[in-house]
């Protein structure tokens, strides 16, 4: 048996009706109309303020996410930790916000999360996407190379000044710090302001991460560059390597505006290019890695790279991680070898998390045979059982 088919390890955190309810979620999401349909008719519940979020919290909401607060995500961290050794990413998924005072609260919350992180070993890494501390409107500005007006100049020193009084703490209390990708015309800004980031607080070790979307053609190239500079100027480089999130947005757009589309051709290609990254990666020293994956072909590879270059499975510079409520047969599994790995645990208010739990659905439904894996493995596991 391949390690990864060990559904026993994957599953045992999760109770009968828990696995009940994956199951019926998995079949659910499994049909592409009904997701569309079902994503459709949540957003116009959740404008009219229809009463649903009860039937969100029991079902899809329960699966991919911890909880409201982080304090709701505890029992949910220690269990996985003191059970199955498997770390959490506390994932503050509230999108979409535009104003200074989400964005100064978003920073807070951040710095809550890292007192956490030194609190608690569970919690290995601290999260935030760029558009979490400023508009997102500007860094597409910025990335396009429009001049900004002076108030847009003080707007950017306020994100900057978010980003730096984070990187701060982190750096004071040992927590690295994952920063997510999101779209590629708002990309290059914060590519480069988290270069400038690494290059100050990336001295002694990698605690200042990027995020590459290896689903953009251009993300190997962008890796050796960094990789050069790193050099050059003496820093540490992290990066948490993806596949990426927004392929269809990224094509419609390319498709609208008559450019180029910046996503490989086929999920080949893509694959192709996430192992290309990882490899290169893992020959070069000076580089942490956390690979976010749930592809085992990938993981796999991983595990071969770490035993070539002699890198333990403890060590800190390369971590697993795979989203909460998706691809257990590979966090548990790798963990119970040994293997750092940390889920995703998103949070927030019901009707703020929406965006990121459509996404994730909208996601599994494209993905090719994602679905019908978790669902084969939930077979098993509860023939296994005798459910």
């Amino acid at each position: 048996m391949k390690l990864f088919d060990n559904t026993e390890v994957a599953f045992a955190l999760k109770s009968d009706s828990q696995l009940e309810r994956a199951y019926f979620l998995f079949k659910m999401i499994q049909s592409q109309p009904m997701v569309r349909i079902g994503s459709a008719v949540t957003n116009f519940a959740l404008k009219a303020h229809l009463p649903i979020e009860g039937l969100i919290r029991s079902t899809v909401f329960d699966h991919f996410c911890g909880g409201v607060t982080e304090d709701d995500c505890l029992p949910i961290i220690d269990n996985m930790y003191d059970n199955g050794n498997v770390h959490s990413v506390l994932d503050y998924s509230v999108e979409g916000k535009d104003e200074e005072v989400s964005f100064d609260g978003a920073l807070q919350k951040i710095l809550r999360i890292i007192n956490f992180c030194e609190e608690k070993k569970s919690i290995p890494y601290a999260v935030f996407k760029p558009s979490g501390f400023g508009r997102f409107g500007l860094y597409q500005k910025i990335s396009e190379g429009i001049d900004l007006t002076s108030e847009e100049k003080e707007e950017w020193n306020r994100i900057e000044d978010r980003f730096h009084k984070v990187c701060k703490v982190a750096v004071q209390k040992d927590v690295p710090l994952l920063i997510d990708a999101e779209e590629s015309w708002m990309q290059k800004a914060a590519d480069d302001l988290i270069e400038g980031l690494m290059e100050t607080y990336n001295k002694e070790k990698a605690i200042v991460f990027n995020t590459l979307q290896m689903y953009r053609h251009d993300r190997m190239e962008y890796l050796e560059a960094l990789h050069q500079k790193a050099k050059e100027k003496d820093f540490y480089i992290g990066i948490k390597v993806v596949r990426g999130a927004y392929m269809e947005k990224e094509r419609e757009r390319a498709e609208e505006k008559g450019y180029p589309s910046p996503i490989c051709k086929d999920k080949n290609a893509t694959d192709i290019n996430y192992d290309a990254a990882i490899r290169y990666m893992m020959e070069h020293p000076k580089m942490a890695l956390f690979a976010g994956t749930h592809n085992e072909e990938s993981s796999y590879l991983l595990m071969e790279l770490a035993k070539k270059y002699d890198i333990k499975p403890d060590d800190n510079r390369l971590w697993f991680g795979q989203l909460f409520g998706m691809s257990d047969h590979i966090s548990y599994n790798l963990a119970n070898q040994g293997y750092n790995v940390a889920k995703y645990l998103p949070f927030g208010p019901v009707r703020d998390v929406m965006p990121y739990l459509i996404r994730r659905a909208e996601e599994n439904t494209s993905v090719a045979g994602q679905t019908s894996r978790e669902l084969n493995l939930l077979k098993i596991e509860r023939k296994r059982r005798k459910i």
